[in-house]
C-alpha cells in the first residue's frame, strides 16, 4: 500500500482498512478543516514537506499526538501529519478563491493591514456581503470579486495554470507563494472541478487517456517525465512549474524534451489527454 493515500500509521488506522493493516486501534475519525492561511503536510512530524494543504480544506483527522494530526486530505485522499494548531472545527465551504491570490482584512476596509494572504482554490464560508467586500464565518473579510461559488467551475485549465506564471518553485509547494509541478496541475484541474492527486506518478497513472503514437498534442494535454509534469500551452509550448526556470514558466515544448534529456533526467514517458 502506499503510504501517501493509506490512512494508518501503526497506531492508528482508518475503520475500513481493519483486516488490511496492522494497527493499535481503528478509527472512522473526526472530520476538520483548515483554518490557518497555508499548512504543511508532512511525512512524519517534523519531517520534510510532502504537500501542502490551503485555507478551508476539509481533512479527516485520525490521531491527535503530541500537537500533531495525523489527517488525511479530503480532495485527494492524501496522508500526512499537520500541525494540530493550523485546524479548526468542520464547516461547509460556500465560495474559492479563484483569483491567483487575496487577502484576508479585519473589516471591509482595503486600508487596512491584512491579516493573511490566501492562494488560488482556498476555501472560505461566507455569511454576507458588504458592498464589494464578503464577511466570512470567522468576522474576516476579502474582496468580493476574488471568489466564485464552490461549484462554479472553470473550464480551461490552462487558463488557471496561466494565472500562477512567475510563481515561485517550491518543492511540495501547492500555493501561490511556491509550487511544484504537481501542484500546479492539481490547482488548475480543481478549479475545473476535476478530480487530481497530489503527486506526478500519480497523477501520470489516473488523469486522462493516453495519446496514441502520433498523436498530436495540443493546449490542455499532459506531458510526464520522470518525476515532472507539464500542461500544453498549444502544440509547441509547455506550461510547468519547473525547477530549470525556479518558477511557473513557458517553454518550447521540443527544447524542453531536449534540456530535460541532456540534464540525465530521461524522455518524455507519457503523453495524456484530460
Amino acid at each position: 500500500m502506499d503510504r501517501r493515500e493509506t490512512p494508518a500509521n501503526g497506531r492508528v488506522a482508518h475503520s475500513s482498512l481493519r483486516g488490511m493493516v496492522q494497527a493499535d486501534r481503528f478509527t472512522d475519525g473526526e472530520m476538520a478543516r483548515v483554518t490557518a492561511p497555508l499548512a504543511e503536510v508532512l511525512a512524519a512530524p517534523g519531517r520534510a514537506r510532502d504537500r501542502q494543504a490551503l485555507m478551508g480544506a476539509r481533512v479527516l483527522v485520525l490521531e491527535r499526538r503530541d500537537g500533531w494530526a495525523f489527517v488525511q486530505r479530503q480532495q485527494d485522499g492524501y496522508v500526512g501529519y499537520m500541525a494540530e494548531v493550523d485546524l479548526g472545527p468542520d464547516a461547509t465551504p460556500t465560495h474559492r478563491v479563484a483569483a491567483p491570490a487575496t487577502h484576508l482584512y479585519p473589516a471591509a476596509n482595503l486600508k487596512l493591514r491584512e491579516v493573511a494572504l490566501l492562494s488560488l482554490g482556498a476555501l472560505l464560508t461566507i455569511v454576507g456581503e458588504t458592498g464589494p467586500w464578503a464577511e466570512t464565518d470567522g468576522g474576516l473579510f476579502v474582496p468580493a470579486q476574488h471568489l466564485r461559488a464552490v461549484d462554479d467551475y472553470d473550464s480551461d485549465p490552462v487558463a488557471v495554470a496561466a494565472e500562477l506564471l512567475g510563481t515561485p518553485y517550491l518543492w511540495g509547494g501547492n500555493s501561490r507563494s511556491g509550487i511544484d509541478c504537481s501542484g500546479l496541475v492539481q490547482a488548475a484541474c480543481h478549479a475545473c472541478g476535476i478530480a487530481c492527486p497530489g503527486d506526478t506518478d500519480l497523477q501520470r497513472a489516473r488523469l486522462g487517456r493516453v495519446l496514441a503514437d502520433g498523436e498530436p498534442l495540443r493546449r490542455g494535454d499532459l506531458v510526464f517525465w520522470k518525476g515532472h509534469v507539464a500542461l500544453m500551452a498549444d502544440a509547441g509550448t509547455i506550461l510547468h512549474a519547473n525547477a530549470n526556470a525556479m518558477a511557473v514558466s513557458l517553454e518550447p515544448y521540443d527544447a524542453a524534451v531536449a534540456r530535460i534529456l541532456a540534464a540525465g533526467e530521461g524522455p518524455v514517458l507519457a503523453r495524456k489527454r484530460l
